[in-house]
């Protein structure tokens, strides 16, 4: 067996895990779309120990660089990313209900934003900024009119719909892979020689 050979099964294997990846995180997002509570407690608290793990990390390079100018700033820093992981793992509901009344309030000035930006510049793609600011509005209206009892769904379909459509790519990305993989190696095989064919050198053509 010739090493292009091994080497295009390796990378083919590869591209097969990123595939299963990604067709895990599609059963994850779907899932989640279906129990979009669940969904949302758990984001919370996989945000809540991203932002403990990341003051611990952070802490230990302060410490690292002490005698430095950005001891005390690394310190400062990290210290407020572990107290908010504490409070986001010890009140997950009271964070996603902060978190939802953030991001109603980025739809609703976004929207506003483009609505206002689309009629004054009145540019080439008036019509879909128009349509962006306008579903903006309607989004951020929508999530602050039913808030607090939004934030039960919104966090969690929006953690699932980005589990759903980054496992899709994995899925595209390993099956292209492993057909771009399958393809090159079919072309290798083709042209290598084969073990009954002399290998003759140019010396060997000139006689």
């Amino acid at each position: 067996m010739n090493e292009p050979t091994v080497e295009g099964r390796k990378l083919s294997r590869s591209f097969g895990w990123l595939a299963l990846l990604g067709t895990l995180l599609v059963i994850a997002g779907v899932i989640g779309l279906v129990y979009t509570g669940v969904a949302t407690l758990t984001s919370m608290l996989l945000f809540g120990w991203l932002l403990l793990v990341g003051g611990l990390v952070g802490l230990l390079h302060a410490i690292e660089s002490r005698g430095t100018n950005y001891f005390w700033l690394g310190v400062v820093v990290a210290a407020l990313n572990i107290a908010a992981g504490v409070v986001v793992i010890k009140h997950p509901e009271g964070t996603a209900e902060a978190l939802t009344m953030f991001a109603a309030l980025l739809f609703l000035t976004g929207g506003v934003f483009r609505l206002v930006g689309s009629v004054v510049v009145r540019g080439p793609q008036m019509g879909w900024t128009l349509l962006q600011g306008a579903f903006g509005l309607l989004l951020g209206l929508l999530v602050l009119f039913d808030w607090p009892h939004s934030s039960l769904y919104v966090l969690g379909c929006f953690f699932s719909l980005a589990l759903l459509f980054d496992g899709l790519g994995l899925i595209a990305f390993g099956l292209g892979g492993r057909r771009i993989v399958s393809m090159v190696s079919g072309r290798l095989d083709e042209t290598a020689p084969t073990s009954d064919e002399p290998i003759t050198s140019p010396e060997d053509e000139r006689k």
